[in-house]
């Protein structure tokens, strides 16, 4: 498909599943009313709790997130990002950070594991260490789709061109992020990171983030973006809860990589 809407959903996750399913269906359902055929929602936006609990609250890959995406994906006729989701992991404990790509017959086409985690301690300001509670994924994950080819990645994964350059030498034309990204960093980094590798992967990209307070304490930044093959913010959501919609034009794609072919000048692998 050449021309589509895609949507980026914005949320504010806690640590009860049924009502953040609730709110990111009735997101999902608003973004497809609006002519969405895509929606990418946020990083762990099925459930966010106390990392101590993750364990408890982790689930299997088809489970109950996954359905609940699966039966709005059927509803509507959309391509849902499952943002992402707290996945067993069956070896020590830990959970991964997983985001599935569900089509709109409700079937999970892929799933990708979080490579990077974020393992930072800043004394008497900040202390996150996911890898705490979180193994880390090892797979660069592409999806071909009529829509184009997805390429997956979550939040701290921003920071990493070199995956971002793997899915694009893999087929990718859209990026899809999903996020938690903390307000700090987000304000300082987050549009700069994310026209960053859309203008240098010549993608569009679409970010989904969390917003307002996470339960650990910490402000996270919102600010969803799409972002287009040359960098321009072509949608965005303010501070709260919502959906951020676009045209996707694959066309022009195609015609910023012809008239500017980076990509191919590239010379070190």
């Amino acid at each position: 498909m050449e021309r589509f809407f895609a949507a980026v959903v914005q949320m504010t996750s806690g640590p009860h599943r049924d009502e953040n399913l609730s709110r990111a269906a009735a997101h999902v359902r608003e973004a497809a009313a609006r002519g969405a055929r895509l929606v990418v929602l946020p990083e762990v936006f099925a459930w966010r709790g106390a990392r101590a609990d993750e364990a408890a609250h982790a689930e299997t890959i088809p489970g109950p997130s996954t359905e609940a995406m699966a039966a709005v994906a059927r509803e509507t006729g959309v391509w849902v990002v499952a943002g992402s989701i707290l996945e067993r992991a069956p070896d020590d404990g830990r959970s991964f950070n997983t985001s599935c790509v569900v089509t709109p017959g409700g079937e999970v086409a892929a799933r990708y594991r979080k490579v990077h985690l974020f393992d930072v301690d800043l004394a008497g300001r900040v202390s996150v260490r996911e890898s705490d509670t979180r193994a880390p994924g090892d797979e660069v994950m592409t999806v071909p789709t009529e829509l184009g080819t997805i390429g997956m990645s979550i939040c701290y994964d921003l920071r990493f061109p070199e995956l971002y350059r793997q899915l694009v030498r893999a087929g990718a034309e859209l990026l899809v992020l999903p996020a938690a990204f903390t307000f700090v960093t987000g304000a300082a980094h987050w549009e700069t990171l994310c026209r960053a590798r859309a203008i240098e992967n010549q993608c569009w990209l679409l970010a989904a983030n969390q917003t307002g307070m996470s339960p650990h304490g910490f402000a996270d930044y919102g600010h969803s973006m799409i972002v287009d093959p040359w960098g321009t913010i072509v949608a965005r959501t303010g501070d709260g809860e919502g959906v951020a919609l676009a045209e996707i034009d694959r066309g022009y794609l195609a015609r910023v990589r012809r008239e500017l072919p980076c990509l191919e000048h590239a010379r070190l692998r």
